[in-house]
């Protein structure tokens, strides 16, 4: 049987297709006091400006000239890099008529992609940038932090309710990474392997949300690639049902 090649703008996994996002800035930021809470100064590395260099390095943890200040939540192998749509940007910016509306970065992302949202991106991907290679990890679940850094209250809730989460991912391979210029780069990043299980970012957000079922959370548990930590929020959820079955139903 002959296989046809795919076409020069997607990447396919049986019957799956997935068009290669479009890199539309790279943004990194250090660890600075983002404002004051309960008295306090909240520091975080949130707060993220678009790169204007030809070519950065990225490790393991981090994007050459990037950092985070609370490394309990943040941060990490499995969160070394940040995804975030462009067309989200638009979306909150017309939501809450943000003017001027949120640019490149203003909800902590390394990488303003176009062209693959959360229900199109799957835990297990796998992304070939410059010299380096990735791998999607896990959504990313919001703190107040990004209520503080975009000005909006009631972002954190709208961010879980819309699934706009973004997606983290792991450095399978460190290197030298392009920046794109005038605006955007079209061949910079590249889907080289999609996970076969076929679960979504989108899946795995819903599967930590109340009402998701049984089925649901052991479809996304059942992906290796998965971070341990959205795993363990995951497991917490399972045992909610093992607890209902120990238990038994309530009497009518």
């Amino acid at each position: 049987m002959t296989v046809s090649p795919p076409i020069p703008d997607q990447v396919t996994s049986g019957t799956r297709p997935a068009a290669h996002p479009v890199l539309i800035s790279v943004n990194v930021g250090l660890p600075a006091v983002l404002g004051y809470r309960r008295g306090q100064p909240v520091v975080s590395g949130i707060r993220k400006r678009p790169v204007t260099t030809a070519r950065l390095v990225l490790d393991r943890l981090n994007l050459e000239g990037d950092g985070q200040a609370d490394l309990r939540a943040h941060g990490g192998v499995d969160k070394a890099v940040f995804a975030y749509p462009a067309e989200h940007l638009a979306a909150w910016s017309e939501e809450f008529g943000i003017d001027p509306p949120f640019a490149p970065g203003s909800f902590g992302e390394n990488l303003t992609v176009a062209g693959l949202r959360e229900d199109q991106v799957c835990i297990g991907d796998i992304w070939e940038w410059g010299e380096a290679r990735l791998q999607v990890a896990q959504p990313r679940w919001p703190c107040f932090k990004l209520a503080m850094a975009t000005g909006v209250r009631a972002i954190v809730a709208r961010f879980i309710e819309t699934g706009r989460c973004g997606w983290y991912l792991r450095v399978l391979q460190p290197g030298q990474v392009p920046i794109p210029a005038n605006g955007a780069g079209t061949d910079l990043i590249r889907v080289i392997e999609r996970h076969p299980a076929g679960v979504t970012v989108l899946d795995a957000q819903r599967a930590f949300l109340d009402g998701a079922t049984r089925d649901q959370i052991e479809r996304v548990l059942a992906v290796e690639a998965l971070a341990p930590a959205w795993r363990k929020m995951l497991l917490s959820q399972l045992e909610k049902y093992t607890e209902q079955d120990c238990n038994g139903a309530p009497d009518a």
